[in-house]
């Protein structure tokens, strides 16, 4: 059923570069922060100012984790250790916390500036999942995960919200480990086996298989196939609607399937 295998009965969507356009927007703020952080370093110190990048370093260190997460995970590739600090500090505070609370002023500036953008094909997916009847759920990271899906228009497709207050609420580890999808799983009442993940970030692909969920789309929207597949991709595509136009093929099993499906659209 639309693309999926016949077990699922649920789907549990990360937000950020799988329904909206706002990952542009999250690197682009990781990107300034960061740099602004790292040249006052480089100047203090009187080292080359070495720029965050944002292809390799957001991928690897950033996308689809808690924002402490990718501070601490970043900074850490370039030997860096701050303290912890605590989630109220101040943005321009020399904490993990504080670096990221900066990212997130950051962020919503250019939120406000730029608006909340959909994927149209995840729209039309949504509403298909809606009119199949398959259960529904956005598990996200963003600690602003309400206010992304209320000014996208998705509230009204979507069940059940996971995001980065829940997780800390709760006390749920962050992607690559599978506490929020586990979450999200257990608020639509299904088992993880009948839920599938769809996720662009590599630590959410993992994050899907290393909970056994019954099924993991990677949604490559940067180029990543290959990455997502090794991360635990079951298939990978470059948008949900692809799913919609093979529902009536016969589906892959397995990562070995999937790394043919996507060898096969590389060589088209």
């Amino acid at each position: 059923m639309l693309g999926l295998p016949a077990h699922v009965t649920a789907c549990l969507f990360d937000l950020d570069g799988v329904l909206t356009q706002t990952a542009r927007v999250h690197n682009a703020a990781w990107t300034q922060t960061f740099d602004e952080f790292l040249r006052q370093r480089a100047t203090a110190s009187g080292e080359p100012f070495q720029p965050f990048d944002p292809g390799p370093d957001y991928n690897r260190y950033v996308d689809g984790r808690p924002r402490a997460d990718g501070v601490r995970s970043f900074l850490a590739s370039r030997g860096i250790v701050l303290p912890e600090g605590s989630p109220d500090d101040p943005p321009d505070a020399d904490t993990v916390n504080g670096v990221g609370n900066r990212k997130n002023v950051l962020l919503l500036q250019r939120l406000r500036d730029s608006g909340v953008e959909v994927y149209p094909g995840s729209v039309r997916y949504l509403q298909a999942a809606t009119t199949a009847g398959l259960r529904r759920a956005v598990v996200t990271a963003s600690a602003n995960g309400a206010e992304v899906v209320a000014a996208a228009g998705l509230e009204p497709l979507l069940e059940a919200r996971v995001d980065g207050l829940v997780a800390r609420a709760q006390g749920l580890r962050g992607k690559p480990h599978p506490d929020t999808f586990v979450a999200g799983a257990r608020m639509l009442g299904v088992d993880p086996t009948q839920a599938a993940v769809f996720e662009d970030a590599l630590s959410g692909v993992a994050a899907g298989r290393a909970g056994g969920f019954g099924y993991v789309v990677g949604v490559d929207r940067v180029g990543q196939a290959d990455e997502l597949l090794a991360h635990g991709a079951d298939i990978v595509v470059q948008d949900l609607a692809e799913l919609l136009d093979t529902a009536d093929r016969p589906m892959p099993t397995g990562n070995a399937a999937a790394h043919h499906s996507a060898t096969e659209r590389g060589n088209a």
